[in-house]
């Protein structure tokens, strides 16, 4: 099994939703995992809302924190971008690919489903090249 692994500040938000996407569109020997260098105690709900409405589910996901051997063990490392530049997570990681996306932590339900909808696209961009 090939592993992707979307990485962000707190895993709340954004990888979270890349999590998501690339589950429900990669083929079935890839597995998307998501983590954060400073993980939070839950997933944001408006990323949840937002991803409920194109129908998949991240209600049950937790933040997690990514470690040496989540990057070992992936393929490729996606870094969503970065809010806080002493924990952006391509500090820590070499050959990290950034798709520099907007943090959707504070925002409204409508910048979260643009956000959403941008990371689908980069999302299906990526599983296209896979």
């Amino acid at each position: 099994m090939k592993k992707i692994l979307f990485v962000c500040v707190e895993n709340a938000g954004r990888s979270q939703m890349a999590e998501g996407f690339f589950k429900k569109l990669a083929p079935s020997e890839y597995d998307g995992i998501s983590a954060g260098t400073i993980p939070v105690s839950e997933i944001n709900p408006l990323a949840i809302q937002a991803m409920k409405e194109v129908d998949i589910d991240i209600s049950d996901n937790k933040s997690k924190l990514v470690t040496n051997e989540m990057i070992e063990e992936s393929d490729s490392v996606v870094n969503m971008g970065c809010m806080d530049k002493e924990s952006c997570p391509a500090l820590f990681v070499e050959d990290v690919t950034d798709w520099d996306i907007e943090d959707p932590k504070g925002k409204s339900i409508e910048d979260v489903r643009r956000i959403r909808d941008s990371i689908e696209l980069k999302v299906k961009e990526l599983v296209s090249e896979l």
